[in-house]
C-alpha cells in the first residue's frame, strides 16, 4: 500500500475505532483495556493479520513523549493536595529511592543470568523501574477500587511522580554506554539540576497558568482548554531546553493548576481526561505496531525470568526498604508491591537506546515489551482480588459517591448557611474569584432581586445579595463572614 494522507487517516481511524470498541469487552473478560490496545496494534503490525509495516522508533518516541506529557498532566490535575500532603514523604521516597533500588536489583539479576553487559543490564533495569501512570490511573479509576487508609493517593502520587526518575536513569545509562566523555561523576549534579529546574519551572508555569486563565477573559469557553494545551507543551519544552526534567515540571504544573481556583475547572478536567484517554489509545496501539512478536521468541526465557524477578523481588525490595521509616503494615507494603504496574512508559523509554545506537537495543526493547505484557496481564487483572485478600478494600457502601458528591468534587459539604451582603460592603463589586474565599466553603446560590442565580468564579457580588454557602461544618459561619468582610 502506498502511504498517502488519506491512507494514513483511514488506517489511524480504523485502529482507534477498533481499539475503543475492543476495550468494551474488558469489563466482561477482565482483560485490561490497555492490554487490548496493545493487542490491536500487534494484530495490525507486520507480524499480525494487518501487515502494516511500522519500524520507526523516533516517531514512536515522539508520540510517546507527547502522550505521556498529557497523561501526567491529566493525572496531576485530578490529584487533590489535601489527600497527597499526608503521604508526600512516602511518595517522594518511592519515586526516587524505590525506583533506584528496583532498577539496580533487576539490573544485577539480568547481568547474572544473561549475556548483557553490566551497563546494558542496568539500562534495562532503569527502563522498567517506574510504575506507569497511565496504567495505574486507568486501573484504579476504571475499576473504582476503594482502598483503606492513604494507599490510593500514595499509589497515584508515586505513579505520577516516578517517571522523571526512571527517565533520568535511562538517559544516564544510555549516555554512559554511548558517550566516551560522559562519566559516572557527572550523574549526581545532573540529577539535582534536572529535578530542581523541573520542580521550580513546573510550579512557576502553573501559577502563571492560573493567573492567565482567571484574568484573560476569553470570548469562548472552548478556548480555555486550547490555552491550557499550549501551556502544557510549553512547560515540557521550556524545561527540557533549560536542562530540567520536563515530565516532573508537567506533573507539578498540573498539581498547581488542579488545586487552585480557576475558571471552567470542571469542564477543563473533563476535557483533559478525554485527551489522556486518546493519548493512551494512540500510544499503546503505536507501540503494538512497533513490536515484532517473532523477535520476542529468542528472548522469551530471559524476559519471563526478568518479569517474575521484577514483580516478586525487585519491586517488593524497593517498597519494603523505602518504607522502613514509615508506619505501614506488612499487608499494606505487600499490596503496594503488587501494584507495581508497568505500562507503555517503559516501552517508550526503550526507544531511547534504539535511537542512540546501543548494540543490544533490539533485545532490550523486546524484553521490556514482554515485561510490560506480563505485568499488565498478571497484576492489573488481580488488583481487586489482592486488595480483598489482604483486607485492604473498602466495603462497597463506602466507595459509592452520591450525585451531589460528584458535582461538588471531593470537598464533601454537610451544612448550608445563608449570608446577606450589607450596604457599602467592601466586597461589593468584586468577583468571587477575587475575594479569597476559603477552600472548605462553596457559594452554591445567590438570591438577587427576587431571582436565584447560579454563580461561577466570574460572578460579581452586589449589595443585598443573599448567598447560600455550603460548608464543611456549621461552626464555620464566622470564618465565612470574615472572608466576606462582614462583622
Amino acid at each position: 500500500m502506498i502511504l498517502t494522507a488519506e491512507n494514513i487517516l483511514l488506517i489511524s481511524s480504523i485502529l482507534l475505532f477498533a481499539g475503543v470498541i475492543a476495550s468494551k469487552t474488558s469489563g466482561k473478560t477482565g482483560i485490561p483495556a490497555l492490554l487490548i490496545f496493545l493487542g490491536v496494534g500487534m494484530l495490525a503490525g507486520s507480524d499480525g493479520i494487518g501487515g502494516i509495516v511500522f519500524d520507526d522508533p523516533s516517531m514512536t518516541q515522539f508520540l510517546g513523549i507527547i502522550a505521556l506529557t498529557f497523561i501526567l498532566f491529566s493525572g496531576g490535575l485530578d490529584t487533590k493536595w489535601p489527600s497527597v500532603k499526608p503521604i508526600l514523604a512516602q511518595g517522594i521516597g518511592l519515586s526516587t529511592i524505590g525506583v533506584l533500588l528496583t532498577s539496580f536489583s533487576l539490573g544485577g539479576f539480568v547481568y547474572w543470568v544473561s549475556d548483557l553487559t553490566l551497563l546494558e543490564s542496568l539500562l534495562l533495569g532503569s527502563i522498567v523501574s517506574s510504575t506507569d501512570a497511565a496504567a495505574v490511573f486507568s486501573i484504579l479509576r476504571s475499576k473504582s477500587i476503594g482502598l483503606k487508609g492513604n494507599l490510593r493517593p500514595l499509589l497515584e502520587l508515586e505513579s505520577g511522580s516516578n517517571d522523571p526518575m526512571a527517565y533520568f536513569l535511562t538517559i544516564a545509562m544510555t549516555s554512559l554506554i554511548t558517550l566516551d566523555d560522559f562519566s559516572i561523576i557527572e550523574i549526581i549534579p545532573l540529577f539535582f539540576i534536572q529535578m530542581i529546574v523541573g520542580a521550580v519551572l513546573g510550579w512557576l508555569i502553573g501559577r502563571v497558568a492560573v493567573l492567565t486563565i482567571n484574568k484573560i477573559n476569553l470570548d469562548a469557553e472552548g478556548l480555555y482548554p486550547v490555552l491550557m494545551i499550549s501551556l502544557v507543551l510549553l512547560t515540557y519544552t521550556l524545561t527540557d531546553l533549560l536542562r530540567g526534567n520536563g515530565f516532573l515540571a508537567v506533573y507539578i504544573c498540573a498539581l498547581t493548576v488542579g488545586n487552585a481556583k480557576i475558571l471552567h475547572k470542571k469542564s477543563m478536567m473533563k476535557f483533559f481526561d478525554g485527551v489522556a484517554w486518546l493519548m493512551q489509545v494512540v500510544m499503546f496501539i503505536t507501540l503494538g505496531l512497533l513490536v515484532f512478536p517473532s523477535q520476542m521468541l529468542p528472548v522469551i526465557g530471559l524476559a519471563l525470568s526478568a518479569a517474575l524477578f521484577l514483580i516478586l523481588v525487585a519491586r517488593p525490595l524497593g517498597v519494603f526498604l523505602t518504607l522502613i521509616p514509615f508506619r505501614y503494615s506488612f499487608k499494606e507494603k505487600l499490596f503496594l508491591s503488587w501494584v507495581g504496574l508497568r505500562g507503555a512508559v517503559p516501552i517508550v523509554f526503550a526507544t531511547f537506546p534504539m535511537i542512540h545506537g546501543v548494540e543490544m537495543s533490539d533485545v532490550i526493547f523486546h524484553i521490556v515489551f514482554f515485561i510490560v505484557l506480563t505485568s499488565v496481564a498478571l497484576q492489573a487483572t488481580t488488583l481487586p482480588l489482592a486488595a480483598k485478600l489482604l483486607d485492604l478494600a473498602l466495603p462497597e457502601g463506602l466507595k459509592k459517591k452520591s450525585l451531589l458528591d460528584i458535582e461538588l468534587s471531593d470537598d464533601v459539604k454537610n451544612a448550608l448557611i445563608e449570608v446577606e451582603i450589607p450596604k457599602e460592603a467592601a466586597i461589593a463589586g468584586n468577583k468571587i474569584l477575587e475575594i479569597g474565599f476559603p477552600n472548605s466553603c462553596l457559594i452554591v446560590l445567590i438570591h438577587r432581586n427576587g431571582k436565584f442565580l447560579t454563580p461561577n468564579g466570574e460572578t460579581e457580588l452586589l449589595e443585598k445579595d443573599i448567598l447560600m454557602i455550603m460548608v464543611d461544618d456549621p461552626d464555620q459561619d464566622q470564618l465565612v463572614k470574615e472572608a466576606l468582610g462582614i462583622k
